[in-house]
C-alpha cells in the first residue's frame, strides 16, 4: 500500500506544464551554464527546478517537504520519457500545443491576477515571447503524457490478481473507504422550436459562405463557438477512431476531405460545422463551430409543469423513481438505469460525499433517504436552462474496505500498482540504453532511479 500512496501522485497525476521547462531546450555542442543534468537530447538547468517551484504554487501544492533532489528527479523523468517519445515517434501536433497553451496562459493569468504581472515575473517583454518560450515546455509535457500512457494503456489485471493483492494487504492497513452514497435524477428538458433551430442552420451556412470568400474559419470559431472546451483555440479537436466523441460527429469528420468544411449537423450538443484541416493517417486535425438552438421562456414553463406532475405521481405512489426515469426522462445517459448517476472520477454509481461535486453536493445533502428534492433548474453547456428532480437511493457509511463489495475500488488500487511496476521495469531499461548525466552537487542526491548509473 504504501507503494501506491507514495507513487499514485506522480505517475497518475502528471503535472501539466512546469514552466520552468520553458527553457529546456533539446542540447547542443555549445556549453551552457546552469546545466545540471542532461537526458538524452534534453537539458535540466539550475533555474528549471527553481521555477517549478514556483508553478507548483501556482497550482497550489505544497512544496514545504520537497527536496530539490526529488524535484530533480522529477524533471529527469518528464525529459526521459520525452526523449523516448520522440524515439518512438510519437507525434504531438502544434495545434494541440497551441489549444493548451492557451489554457495554461489564462490559468498563470488569474493566479498571478493580470498579464503585466505575469510577464513581469517571468522576465517577458510581451505576451507573444512568453508564448514562444513556453511553446517548448508544453510540447515537452504532452509528449512525456503520450509516453506515459503508452507504457501503461497495455495494463491489465485478472480477478485473480485482484484477490491475490487484497491478501497482499496487512489487515492494519487496509484502506477506509469514506461515506458514499448512490443519486438518481430525472431531466425534463424544454422542447426547441423548428424555427430556432432554423436560425442555427441559417447562421452556420453563413458562416461557411463567409470562409469559402477568405474569413478566417480559426476566428470565426472563437467568435462564434458554443464549445467551451474548444472555441477559444478555434475549435480545434484532434479526432481518431477511437475517439470519446458522439458517433455523429466522427461519421461527418471522416467523410470530408482535407479543406472541406461540411453542412451543418445535429447532434445531442447543438448543431455543428466541421472543417478537415489536415489528415494524419487514421488522425484527423479538425476545426468546428457548434451553436445551440435557444430555448423560448414558454417552453421553459412547460418543462416546470411536466416536471412537477412527474414529481407529485412518484410522491403519489403512482410510479416508482427509476420507472419514471425510464419513462420520462430526457437525459439518455441515466435513463435506462433509472436515474442512477454515474460518478465520472471511478465510472461507478457511487459518491463519497468528501469528493463530490460541491454543486451535486448541496442538492443532495438535505435529503433524507427516498425523498425525492422540488424541481431544480440547471443549465447545458450551451446554456439552455432544464428542470430535473433527483433522489437519494442508497447510502454507504464509511467502513474498512470489503473484498466483494468494494471490488471495483480494490481492482483500481491493484491495477494501480501494477502499472507502476510496468513504469518501473520501463524506466529501469531506458535509463541503461539512454545518455544521461547529472552533474555538480546534485550527483550526491539520492534518487529513486539510477539516473546516476552507479
Amino acid at each position: 500500500m504504501k507503494l501506491i500512496k507514495n507513487k499514485i501522485a506522480l505517475i497518475f497525476g502528471i503535472t501539466i506544464a512546469f514552466l520552468g521547462n520553458a527553457y529546456a531546450q533539446p542540447s547542443s555542442k555549445k556549453k551552457i551554464d546552469g546545466v545540471v543534468a542532461v537526458v538524452g537530447d534534453y537539458v535540466v538547468l539550475d533555474s528549471d527546478i527553481d521555477k517549478s517551484f514556483v508553478e507548483l504554487q501556482a497550482q497550489s501544492v505544497d512544496i514545504k517537504n520537497i527536496t530539490r533532489c526529488e524535484m530533480l528527479g522529477k524533471l529527469l523523468e518528464d525529459r526521459l520519457y520525452a526523449h523516448q517519445a520522440v524515439q518512438d515517434s510519437i507525434v504531438v501536433s502544434d495545434a494541440e500545443v497551441n489549444e493548451f497553451m492557451n489554457n495554461q496562459i489564462d490559468q498563470f493569468t488569474e493566479y498571478y491576477g493580470s498579464t503585466e504581472k505575469l510577464l513581469k515575473m517571468y522576465n517577458k517583454k510581451n505576451l507573444e515571447d512568453f508564448r514562444t518560450s513556453l511553446f517548448d515546455a508544453v510540447k515537452m509535457n504532452k509528449l512525456t503524457a503520450q509516453m506515459q500512457r503508452k507504457i501503461v494503456d497495455d495494463v491489465e489485471i485478472t480477478p485473480e490478481e485482484v484477490r491475490t493483492f487484497f491478501k497482499s494487504i496487512p489487515q492494519e492497513e487496509l484502506p477506509v473507504l469514506g461515506a458514499e452514497m448512490e443519486v438518481a435524477q430525472i431531466v425534463v428538458k424544454p422542447m426547441v422550436s423548428q424555427a430556432e433551430k432554423q436560425k442555427v442552420i441559417d447562421k452556420l451556412k453563413q458562416i461557411k459562405k463567409e470562409v469559402q470568400e477568405g474569413s478566417s474559419f480559426f476566428s470565426r470559431a472563437v467568435i462564434y463557438s458554443e464549445d467551451r472546451a474548444s472555441g477559444s483555440s478555434g475549435g480545434y479537436i484532434k479526432v481518431t477512431k477511437k475517439a470519446g466523441l458522439v458517433k455523429e460527429f466522427k461519421d461527418v469528420a471522416f467523410s470530408l476531405q482535407e479543406g472541406e468544411i461540411s453542412e451543418p449537423f445535429e447532434t445531442e450538443y447543438g448543431y455543428h460545422i466541421i472543417y478537415l484541416e489536415k489528415v494524419r493517417g487514421q488522425e484527423l486535425d479538425v476545426r468546428h463551430i457548434l451553436l445551440s438552438p435557444k430555448v423560448t421562456p414558454e417552453a421553459l414553463v412547460d418543462a416546470k409543469t411536466k416536471i412537477e406532475t412527474i414529481r407529485k405521481r412518484i410522491v403519489d405512489g403512482e410510479i416508482s423513481f427509476s420507472d419514471a426515469a425510464r419513462q420520462f426522462s430526457d437525459e439518455k445517459e441515466t435513463r435506462n438505469n433509472g436515474g442512477v448517476l454515474m460518478n465520472p472520477r471511478t465510472m461507478e454509481t457511487r459518491f463519497e460525499l468528501t469528493k463530490m461535486d460541491p454543486a451535486l453536493y448541496s442538492e443532495v445533502s438535505d435529503l433524507k433517504d427516498k425523498e425525492i428534492s422540488l424541481p431544480l433548474v440547471d443549465q447545458e453547456q450551451a446554456g439552455n436552462k432544464y428542470y430535473k428532480i433527483i433522489t437519494v437511493t442508497n447510502r454507504f457509511d464509511e467502513h474498512t474496505a470489503n473484498f466483494s463489495t468494494d471490488y471495483l475500488k480494490i481492482k483500481e488500487l491493484a491495477l494501480k500498482e501494477k502499472q507502476i511496476k510496468a513504469v518501473a521495469k520501463w524506466s529501469e531499461e531506458k535509463i541503461k540504453e539512454t545518455y544521461i548525466k547529472v552533474n555538480g552537487e546534485y550527483r550526491d542526491c539520492t534518487f529513486t532511479n539510477n539516473w546516476l548509473k552507479k
